[in-house]
């Protein structure tokens, strides 16, 4: 079994930064792919952004060059660093891990931006 926990949420004003954590605790093996994603009210689940355990990593188009996802192996814990915020980057923020065909989510963060 996998557990994950998110932190790092809060509001922001438009323009600012924010880092979330995701930080995996139990079985955790050597290859698996971290994944971020986000859901506003209203609006369908969107994947923001993943990195796999060689370290490539993938972004919406939405926040291309303005967010970073990295991987610290020896935490096993996922971040991502968010810039340059805008109000439609407001969301929860879930992470998500894929290993050995199993899946976990954490519970959620919730990240709030003001214009």
């Amino acid at each position: 079994q996998v557990q994950l926990v998110e932190s790092g949420g809060g509001l922001v004003q438009a323009g600012g930064s924010l880092r979330l954590s995701c930080a995996a605790s139990g079985n955790i093996f050597s290859v698996y792919v971290m994944d971020w994603y986000r859901q506003a009210p209203g609006k369908q689940r969107e994947l923001v952004a993943n990195v796999a355990s060689s370290g490539s990593t993938n972004y919406a188009d939405s926040v291309k060059g303005r967010f970073t996802i990295s991987r610290d192996n020896a935490k096993n814990t996922v971040y991502l660093q968010m810039n340059s915020l805008k109000p439609e980057d407001t969301a929860v923020y879930r992470c998500r891990m894929l290993q050995g065909g199993n899946l976990y989510w954490g519970q959620g963060t919730q990240v709030t931006v003001s214009s």
